[in-house]
């Protein structure tokens, strides 16, 4: 069984949704501060999926849940993920980032359980020296955010080497798109993706849309952002996850095209 936390939110339910096509018995944990229990109720009509609102702070009631379940690996995409919130309350990101992560892992070693896929980041790196960025670029993070992914890969690092625990850390740039089948798609309150937000200036109420940045080197001064589709992301996840129950080590990967879109 695969514990994936935090799939009732945008790319958490899309893995969910590929796990069960691909014969995984799955178990999500969510406390559906930004996920919701109706993309839950989704997935369940399309496999017998096992849901308990939980929050990771609450060690003891995970601690439950792997004593009650045979658990195999886990998929760990619960967080807070915006960037300009981060910087205006870093407390909740290191909190519910880092602390809760580490109750996580640690519940995981007391019940042997040592195989994760972590939903990291390419905001570790910070701004680039280098394009494309690849994985050895250097780290310096420059927000809360990026900065509360980059303490967790090297807790994991830490933990691989005194307790052989095993992750794989995948890296994102921007994530866009929805399922093909119209099952589950984003849904964020407030919606901070570029992509929705284009579409809501054009098609809905909201007719102006804000971009920042004009002093890029590029034709019209903004910047260039690299998107990877969100089915491919949770296909990823997949790949990373039969790597490890295959016997792979700890690694880390870049999630993105390589091939950068102007942000218009």
């Amino acid at each position: 069984m695969i514990l994936v936390t935090g799939g009732a939110g945008y790319i958490g339910s899309q893995c969910a949704l590929q796990l069960l096509a691909n014969n995984y018995d799955v178990l999500v944990i969510d406390d559906l501060s930004t996920g919701h229990m109706e993309i839950i109720s989704k997935i369940k009509e399309f496999g017998d999926v096992l849901f308990f609102n939980i929050k990771l702070s609450d060690k003891e009631a995970i601690s439950k849940i792997f004593s009650e379940y045979n658990i195999d690996s886990v998929i760990h995409f619960a967080a807070s993920s915006q960037v300009a919130e981060s910087c205006i309350n870093p407390k909740k990101y290191y909190v519910n980032n880092v602390f809760n992560s580490i109750n996580l892992f640690n519940v995981m070693l007391s019940h042997n359980v040592n195989k994760l896929i972590f939903s990291s980041t390419a905001a570790i790196y910070g701004e680039p020296n280098y394009n494309p960025v690849d994985e050895n670029h250097p780290k310096n993070p420059i927000n809360p955010y990026g900065k509360s992914k980059l303490m967790i890969e090297n807790i994991l690092d830490d933990y691989d080497k005194a307790y052989n625990f095993k992750s794989v850390r995948l890296r994102y740039f921007n994530v866009a798109g929805a399922d093909s089948d119209c099952r589950v798609g984003p849904w964020h309150e407030p919606e901070t993706s570029l992509i929705p937000n284009i579409l809501k200036s054009s098609f809905g109420s909201e007719k102006e849309f804000k971009i920042f940045g004009n002093d890029y080197p590029t034709k019209d001064g903004t910047c260039i952002r690299d998107y990877i589709d969100i089915e491919d992301l949770a296909q990823a996840h997949i790949l990373a996850l039969e790597y490890l129950l295959n016997g792979g080590g700890t690694n880390y990967f870049n999630l993105g095209t390589a091939q950068g879109e102007l942000s218009p």
